[in-house]
């Protein structure tokens, strides 16, 4: 099976904008549905409560005719039109959709952070990690709602296996940006998040893209949107992520990123894996 993940950093500017930056979006979205994947998950929608409009719907039923769409949006008392996250899945599937709830600090589950789709076999699930922010002013509760994620992918892992992807706001090791000296206490790079990021994976997942390219550097799936040069220069960091529960490593084909061209911020991530 083959599926793709991807930050989109606002699906309303994606399917109707007129800026150059939009279209650069949508050339992205097509090389997407060229792809024919089971399933995209999108993160940063930044949709209203109501989800996705008429149009939206419309637009994306144009660019995907084969996907059935689930939605989770951040609702009050969270920010309006803030964070959110969505699935395209092929309509020939039937998956249960959830939108759990994992105890995290106020407002965090209210901000449409996770979606899950459980199939016969396995869990695929996405989620849009809260940042740290400016000054690190969300690190402590960043801190909780990693405690909160991993327990509750591990009860997910206890009932079938689990393919999860995401934005995770972290670069894990010195490999994964190309400035670890310059970023040691910046938002995505410090030791808690990392130390976080490594109790995932302690607690029964594989990151594919390391597993299978284990000392591939200069792969990156972020770079800096204000920064003109920075996709220019490669200056990237890869804190995008398709994790796999450790009984299923033997199963993956390719984990790889996705060009998205001149655009600067995330770049979609694809995964395929024999299920």
């Amino acid at each position: 099976m083959k599926f793709i993940s991807w930050n989109i950093d606002s699906i309303n500017a994606a399917l109707t904008g007129t800026s150059k930056r939009a279209g650069e979006t949508r050339d992205v979205l097509h090389k997407i549905a060229a792809e024919d994947p089971d399933a995209i998950a999108i993160q940063e929608t930044k949709l209203s409560k109501n989800g996705p409009t008429k149009k939206h719907l419309q637009v994306l039923a144009e660019l995907f005719p084969d996907y059935a769409v689930a939605w989770r949006s951040s609702v009050e008392p969270a920010r309006k039109g803030y964070a959110g996250t969505m699935y395209l899945y092929k309509k020939e599937y039937q998956p249960v959709v959830t939108q759990p709830q994992i105890g995290a600090p106020e407002p965090m589950d209210d901000e449409g952070r996770i979606i899950t789709l459980e199939f016969p076999s396995f869990y695929l699930t996405e989620v849009y990690t809260p940042n740290s922010g400016n000054g690190l002013k969300r690190l402590d509760e960043r801190q909780v709602w990693d405690d909160c994620y991993r327990q509750y992918l591990q009860q997910l892992d206890h009932d079938k296996p689990v393919i999860a992807s995401g934005d995770f706001n972290v670069a894990h090791e010195p490999i994964d940006l190309a400035h670890p000296q310059n970023n040691h206490h910046s938002a995505g790079y410090t030791d808690e998040e990392r130390e976080h990021f490594t109790k995932l994976l302690a607690a029964g997942f594989t990151d594919s893209f390391r597993y299978l390219h284990p000392d591939q550097a200069g792969a990156y799936s972020w770079w800096a949107q204000r920064v003109i040069t920075s996709k220019q220069n490669n200056s990237g960091w890869r804190i995008d992520y398709w994790l796999v529960s450790d009984r299923l490593a033997d199963k993956l084909q390719s984990s790889t990123m996705i060009d998205s061209g001149v655009r600067r911020d995330h770049t979609p991530i694809m995964l395929e894996i024999d299920l």
